[in-house]
């Protein structure tokens, strides 16, 4: 069996290879990106729905600090920004450099904005995050 390992981008993976058994060879491809259901954990949503609701204020310490007014939630400056390049390694938001300001001692940030396959993702979350609700009595959720 032989099987190489090519990195593409950040945490990209292809796997190619070749298999021989009894003359038949199967070839396979693997691709992180094209896995047939994509999820999002918890704090995956959450940041993907604060780059959509900050638009072009959304960049690391403006998510955090308002996942933290909006959530009272204490979250880790860190961990916004490795979920922040997940989700762009996934497809579902992009980033751009900013202008450099005098309160930031001349020093970019990194602005994210969310892609179509992000809006679509958020979507299809809200839509069985309803569905699920609706069958809660308790909740009596009408109207959505």
């Amino acid at each position: 069996m032989l099987l190489t390992r090519k990195s593409e981008g950040r945490n990209r993976v292809i796997l190619r290879g070749v298999v021989k058994s009894n003359f038949f060879y199967s070839i396979y491809l693997t691709k992180y990106k094209d896995m047939a259901k994509e999820y999002l954990g918890e704090f995956e949503e959450l940041i993907l729905t604060m780059v959509a609701a900050l638009q072009e204020d959304a960049y690391g310490a403006a998510i955090a600090e308002e996942i933290e007014t909006r959530m009272k939630r204490d979250v880790n400056l860190s961990a916004v920004h490795v979920t922040l390049y997940r989700l762009e390694d996934k497809g579902y938001i992009k980033s751009s450099m900013g202008g450099g300001t005098k309160e930031r001692g001349g020093r970019r940030k990194r602005i994210f904005t969310i892609t179509s396959a992000g809006m679509a993702m958020l979507r299809a979350m809200k839509e069985s995050r309803v569905e699920l609700w609706k069958l809660v009595p308790q909740l009596k959720i009408s109207g959505i």
